[in-house]
């Protein structure tokens, strides 16, 4: 990877920017990040279209090459490293724990993340005068049963998929700390709360995933 310019783009108050940057601090690359995306503007203009025709963040820039979606992106950082240095386990060093690494990407995108906006867009994205109460309660109740889930997978584990760090965590991790801070009454189970400890302590999720998202209250467009 030397030699080889890497850009993330994308405002870093986007949840999936945020795992994009977490994950590259905790690859330890080097690379740069320009601000892109709500307050900061820049995703209608046609040089970023055509780096990504969804207009939406983050992009990642390795050289003349442009890779769009947060847990591709994630993936392809991961095989990245592992092609010039011998840390594979992030994402698997075999096709079965490759697996295992993405059905928790795959289960993120289709279960804890829905269920993380329709808590985190209706309570604090939208003014409180306009706020659904009743589709809160709800996603809310989705959210603790996904939360369980995690719970049981991490009963004899540190992390997800044991006492490594992986991908799994990361996809998952980035959806919990936003909602944990909240004045919600959110039940977070004993071992969730034990996970999140650990991956509060580490300097990427500190930096990138607990940074102020205060510019995002009652805010309803990205």
């Amino acid at each position: 990877m030397k030699n080889e310019k890497l850009e993330i783009l994308g405002r870093h108050t986007s949840y999936n920017v945020q795992k994009v940057l977490w994950f590259a601090d905790e690859l330890g690359i080097d690379y740069t990040h320009q601000q892109i995306g709500g307050k900061h503007g820049g995703t209608n203009e046609q040089s970023f279209l055509e780096l990504n025709l969804n207009g939406k963040v983050p992009v990642l820039i390795h050289g003349q090459e442009a890779i769009w979606e947060s847990n591709t992106i994630l993936r392809y950082l991961a095989e990245l490293i592992a092609t010039s240095t011998t840390q594979t386990s992030w994402y698997g060093e075999s096709a079965f724990q490759r697996s295992l690494v993405s059905r928790w990407m795959d289960w993120s995108i289709d279960r804890l993340e829905a269920e993380f906006v329709g808590v985190f867009w209706g309570y604090y994205r939208t003014p409180e005068e306009n706020r659904d109460l009743t589709a809160i309660a709800d996603s809310i109740n989705k959210y603790e049963s996904s939360l369980q889930a995690l719970s049981l997978q991490l009963a004899e584990n540190d992390f997800l998929l044991g006492s490594e760090i992986s991908l799994a965590d990361v996809v998952t991790g980035v959806l919990i700390h936003r909602l944990y801070v909240l004045d919600l009454k959110i039940s977070f189970p004993q071992n969730i709360r034990h996970w999140y400890e650990r991956l509060s302590q580490r300097k990427g999720y500190i930096k990138w995933v607990m940074s102020d998202f205060s510019e995002l209250k009652g805010r309803t467009v990205y």
